[in-house]
């Protein structure tokens, strides 16, 4: 059994950080259908998120404010995830993911011109990430129900991030080692933000 319940609230120090072998490690599968323990816990982890982002929730609590959060960031060394964010329309939206693929990606990047940040992460870390610009994904929802849905621009960047913890993989070792401003050569990217600029 876990600690996260209904109840239970994350608080930052519940936060695994980087150096700590789970987030270097390859989440394993989560049993289908979903244990009751596991539901709890991303309804815990979404929890989290929602109080991030709440002025006063964060404050009381000391939060950093997230949009996603991998099970295996808070101990867990299971394949899902959760993520609270706006959408282009600028209206919240919450996702459920279990057992996640990537089932295909366009050719076309983006990269945020700030780089990413991380939960996990307590310092600064300088370079582009460079992301597929659309991905499209299938999984389970917190019902056990297979869901396909296809995400761009931002939303894309965050499941990627998010798709990369379960693999033991972290957002700077995408950055190019010898220049952290380098981008590939042979593929069409662009910053995300110049992307909105353009109306797009």
């Amino acid at each position: 059994m876990t600690k996260y319940n209904a109840e239970y609230i994350i608080t930052m120090d519940d936060i695994v950080r980087e150096g700590d072998p789970v987030l270097r490690a390859v989440a394993e599968p989560v049993q289908l259908p979903l244990q009751e323990e596991d539901r709890e816990a991303l309804k815990c982890m979404m929890q989290f998120l929602k109080n991030s982002q709440d002025a006063e929730m964060s404050a009381k609590h000391k939060l950093r404010s997230g949009v996603g959060l991998s099970a295996n960031q808070v101990g867990l060394k299971k394949r899902m995830f959760v993520m609270c964010l706006k959408d282009d329309n600028g209206k919240n939206v919450e996702y459920t993911w279990v057992n996640p693929k990537i089932i295909s990606h366009s050719l076309a990047m983006v990269y945020l011109p700030e780089s990413e940040g991380c939960l996990s992460v307590d310092r600064p870390v300088h370079g582009f990430v460079p992301r597929y610009e659309t991905v499209k994904v299938r999984g389970f929802d917190l019902n056990g129900q297979v869901i396909t849905q296809r995400f761009k621009g931002y939303q894309a960047i965050v499941i990627q991030h998010e798709m990369d913890h379960l693999d033991g993989i972290m957002f700077y070792d995408r950055i190019n080692q010898q220049n952290p401003f380098k981008l590939p050569q042979d593929v069409e990217i662009r910053s995300l933000y110049e992307q909105k600029s353009k109306g797009e």
